[in-house]
């Protein structure tokens, strides 16, 4: 009994919380526009109209849009569009974007 008491106090400790909530269309738009994000290895920039510069080593021009409740780019040349949900994680000042797999890519904004 007392580790199942142990267990159930260590889970629903702070640590464990939600920290991820779903972004609407308009807060992603907020959001990202005249932006700039830092992922692991790269950082990306959201211009209000409309193109991103994302940066691994080299420049890379593209567009993105917000698509109902899902922020949407389109790199030349490229197959299209792709469009990503994303969540927000306000205490930590980063976002997620997360591919239609599953896959998921974080990027914490530069301030």
């Amino acid at each position: 009994m007392a580790r199942l008491i142990f267990a159930l106090c260590f889970a629903a400790s702070p640590v464990f919380a939600q920290i991820w909530t779903p972004m609407t269309g308009p807060q992603i738009e907020a959001a990202l526009t005249d932006q700039t994000l830092d992922y692991s290895d790269a950082s990306q920039t959201f211009n209000a109209g409309g193109k991103t510069l994302y940066n691994a080593g080299r420049d890379s021009w593209g567009l993105w849009r917000v698509q109902g409740n899902q922020y949407c780019s389109e790199w030349v040349p490229g197959a299209g569009w792709t469009c990503y949900d994303m969540a927000q994680d306000l205490a930590h000042d980063r976002v997620k974007f997360i591919a239609h797999g599953g896959a998921e890519t974080i990027g914490v904004f530069r301030r």
